[in-house]
């Protein structure tokens, strides 16, 4: 039954984004908006039992795996050499100048309001991550190219590994003062290089067998095999020795993928990601329909001030931080004006951050436990809708939609 639940909800999912797109709007919104339709808070057909099967979380893990190759494969050195500089700037620049800007917002708001000002941090921590799934589905979808697409697809991964460090390092730091659960020092540190070291081995070595054969069949077979293998020793490390699952199996998938990318030929990639590109649509199309699940429409009705400032605080640091970044930088003026509004998309990490951020305050600070989860929630439901639409202009705009040029 869990399965049939699942093909008639991606089968719903298609024909909403297909009906969403006859509007000109992307086809991700319609995912995301029947992934809430459908999920425990409505229709119920994605229901909770489905979302916390064994089996659907894993295959959940390897299909957003596959997604990281959408970001690995660009990667290739001989095409972002000339702009590493420019990318590593401006992705310091907007994540952390997020992370500044909501802090101190919140600091004001909470202070004036007799609320523990340590939660403002963790706000912070939580804003300053983007989800790169939905801006990439609209790159896919729309065949984006120029200047903001090109800095946007390497900014997805550096982007998560910035957010992952910061997010907890400050809940380590908060935990150390007011839980008895402490989050040990070296997590932090952990979530961010365990995916990558996994990644980067298993796809060194996929890209030497590559390279020995000379079937473009039998590449794409070792191709699935180790997105497996890689998905598969993600697992084992998740659920067996770490404290609490936190692993982020899309950064396994875009160091995997980054690896061969740049041990096999240019041809032989082209080939390899034609043929894989039946499982990449299938892929993004089911970890958007995760991301929408679990959102509470409700919540946009509920929605206080705290999630107004969230929302708008969030949104002004990634815009002038990008905007800042690009400028030192001396990019494009396109990248300076509209890279900052293709960062806006946010919930699927905004809800993990949120979970744990909850479940450490639980115990000790209860109060602040319930702001911020239900500021997060009902920010992720009503920023997604929005950004998603605002990201997609933003590469209208800046005339990288194929009819724009």
């Amino acid at each position: 039954m869990l399965i049939i639940r699942f093909l008639i909800a991606f089968a719903l999912a298609i024909v909403l984004g297909k009906l969403v797109s006859k509007i000109k709007l992307p086809a991700i919104l319609g995912w995301l908006l029947a992934g809430m339709i459908l999920g425990p808070h409505a229709l119920g057909l994605i229901n909770q039992s489905l979302l916390n099967s064994v089996v659907y979380e894993r295959i959940g893990h390897i299909l957003e795996c596959a997604v990281g190759l959408m970001i690995g494969t660009e990667l290739v050195w001989k095409k972002i050499k000339s702009a590493g500089k420019q990318i590593m700037i401006t992705t310091l620049t907007q994540s952390l100048g997020t992370f500044l800007f909501v802090s101190l917002v919140f600091v004001l708001t909470f202070y004036f309001m007799n609320i523990p000002l340590y939660l403002a941090f963790l706000f912070g921590g939580i804003a300053l991550a983007t989800a790169p799934a939905p801006a990439l589905s609209i790159v896919r979808e729309f065949k984006t190219d120029g200047p903001v697409t090109k800095t946007l697809i390497p900014m997805a991964a550096l982007d998560d590994m910035v957010g992952v460090i910061v997010f907890f390092t400050t809940m380590t730091i908060v935990s150390s003062h007011i839980s008895s659960q402490d989050i040990p020092i070296y997590m932090s540190v952990l979530v961010v290089i365990l995916p990558l070291i996994i990644g980067a081995i298993v796809g060194i070595i996929s890209g030497l067998i590559m390279n020995r054969v000379k079937s473009s069949q039998t590449r794409f077979i070792v191709l699935l095999i180790s997105i497996l293998f890689a998905s598969f020793i993600g697992m084992i490390i998740n659920y067996h020795m770490l404290p609490s699952p936190l692993l982020n199996f899309m950064l396994i998938g875009m160091a995997f993928s980054t690896a061969f990318s740049n041990i096999i030929t240019s041809t032989a990639l082209d080939e390899l990601m034609k043929q894989f590109n039946p499982i990449l649509g299938f892929s993004i199309v089911v970890v958007i329909l995760n991301l929408g699940a679990p959102l509470d429409y409700h919540l946009i009705f509920q929605a206080g001030l705290f999630t107004a400032i969230y929302i708008i605080a969030r949104a002004l640091g990634k815009y002038f931080g990008a905007y800042f970044g690009a400028s030192i930088t001396h990019s494009p003026q396109t990248v300076k004006k509209y890279l900052g509004l293709t960062l806006l998309p946010h919930s699927g990490v905004s809800l993990v951050f949120t979970g744990i951020a909850a479940s450490s305050l639980a115990g000790p600070a209860p109060e602040c436990a319930k702001i911020i989860q239900g500021t997060i929630a009902a920010a992720a439901v009503i920023n997604e809708l929005i950004a998603v639409i605002i990201a997609k202009k933003g590469f209208e705009w800046a005339g990288e939609m194929p009819h724009s040029k």
